[in-house]
């Protein structure tokens, strides 16, 4: 028997619970980073490793020891076993299926994170077509009421009624320079949520020259939503207008024409901008041509139109209510300067001109601010809605991850990861990453 002196113990190997000695040897145990720790011999020979690597189950080499931080074995690579990790998120989103929540808050994460080059872009684009409105639309409208008050009476009608074509002339061109600039916001937002997905972050002239040969595609698809909604329009009116001529019986019909089309219009519109809300993307991301674009955002949001539809109805009411909020003050504000410089309706003073002017430019320069948030916005969710589609529906996630980790290991990276050339829809503009 061993006297309670004689520490530590005779290396003879302890006897088993029979009285034998056919156990492996026992040591001391020793610290990670300590000499001896694992022990030499362990595991015995014929005995198998021991689960979660030869650290013992669950268990990592500790701070200063070889092999400290080895992936898998949690913070520090010490105390936790090998287990799932999420996805990177080398730069806006997460690379894997968004949750509803990401979808509603990313959008405004893209105006925070590139600030100049997509607020720039925004208020830009804004501002060249509220100054092309002004000078076509002020100017005419302005030469228009003066030809008016100049004219003899025998000519004022003649004139009156060539001065509102004119109007209505001149109000085509701001329209279609607006529609010229909301094809070019939407491809630059769409290229800066793509490029911010991976990480980068590129300036206000990488994102526009980003769109060059896209271009022509995305005004062809902007003009032909405005020309759709123009003859649903006038066929509706039309028809109003037919059934309003055929006497007291077809003034009510046309009333309940008109008001079910406007309904019937309402619906048919959301379905189909929800269906085809993706068509941008697809032409700018996978340089696909309108008609394969169309055919694109329909298929992937097939069995996602609630979801898609939840997304985007959200975010507007969002960015609705903001806009009431913030131009909310001048409608009071305007009315109330009136009455307190003008209380006897006299609108000839020059104090009362110089207020006028400011408060409306300010109210201009707040109006410009907050289209370019929103239009900001609502364009990233459509990107965002697209991406989240191919992941759930293509497996975007997986081909971005494989992306990512090349460039991060310095492999060359000249392919196209949003490319729909694996689906045989992009052409042969698809495959290049710049």
């Amino acid at each position: 028997m061993t006297d309670e002196h004689d520490w530590p113990p005779p290396s003879s190997p302890p006897s088993g619970a029979d009285g034998s000695a056919d156990q492996p040897p026992w040591y001391p145990p020793a610290g990670p980073g300590q000499p001896g720790y694992p022990p030499p011999g362990y595991p015995p020979p014929g005995y198998p490793p021991p689960p979660g690597g030869p650290y013992g189950p669950g268990y990592g080499p500790g701070p200063g020891a070889p092999g400290y931080g080895v992936p898998g074995y949690g913070p520090g690579g010490y105390g936790q076993q090998p287990g799932w990790t999420p996805p990177p998120k080398p730069g806006l989103i997460p690379l894997r299926p968004l949750g509803f929540g990401t979808l509603i808050g990313a959008p405004f994460q893209v105006l925070r994170r590139n600030p100049k080059a997509t607020f720039g872009s925004a208020v830009l684009v804004q501002a060249v077509v509220l100054l092309v409105s002004v000078l076509s639309l002020g100017g005419v409208t302005a030469f228009a009421v003066s030809r008016i008050s100049m004219a003899d009476s025998t000519d004022v009608d003649a004139v009156a009624a060539g001065s509102i074509v004119a109007i209505v002339l001149a109000a085509l061109v701001p329209a279609a320079f607006g529609l010229l600039a909301s094809a070019w916001l939407q491809g630059v937002i769409v290229t800066e949520v793509a490029h911010g997905t991976l990480g980068e972050k590129l300036r206000m002239r990488a994102l526009w020259r980003g769109i060059v040969g896209r271009r022509a595609a995305l005004l062809g698809w902007i003009a032909i939503e405005a020309a759709a909604v123009i003859v649903a329009v006038a066929l509706i009116a039309a028809i109003v207008t037919a059934l309003v001529l055929l006497g007291t019986a077809g003034i009510v019909l046309g009333i309940l024409v008109g008001i079910f089309g406007a309904l019937g219009l309402g619906v048919l519109w959301v379905w189909l901008s929800t269906k085809l809300c993706l068509v941008p993307s697809a032409i700018v991301l996978e340089r696909a041509s309108i008609r394969i674009a169309v055919a694109r955002s329909w298929r992937l949001t097939d069995r996602f139109f609630w979801r898609t539809f939840g997304v985007q109805i959200l975010v507007g009411a969002i960015c609705t209510v903001a806009t009431e909020i913030v131009t909310l003050p001048f409608s009071f504000a305007l009315p109330l300067v009136l009455s307190l410089l003008a209380p006897t309706g006299d609108q000839s003073s020059v104090t009362f001109v110089v207020v006028m002017i400011v408060l409306y430019a300010v109210q201009m320069l707040v109006t410009l601010v907050i289209g370019g948030i929103t239009s900001v916005v609502q364009s990233a969710t459509s990107a965002l809605i697209y991406l989240d589609l191919r992941m759930r529906k293509e497996g975007l996630d997986l081909t971005l991850i494989r992306f990512v980790e090349a460039r991060q290991a310095g492999a060359a990276t000249t392919s196209d990861p949003f490319a729909a050339a694996t689906f045989g829809s992009a052409g042969p503009e698809a495959g290049a990453w710049s």
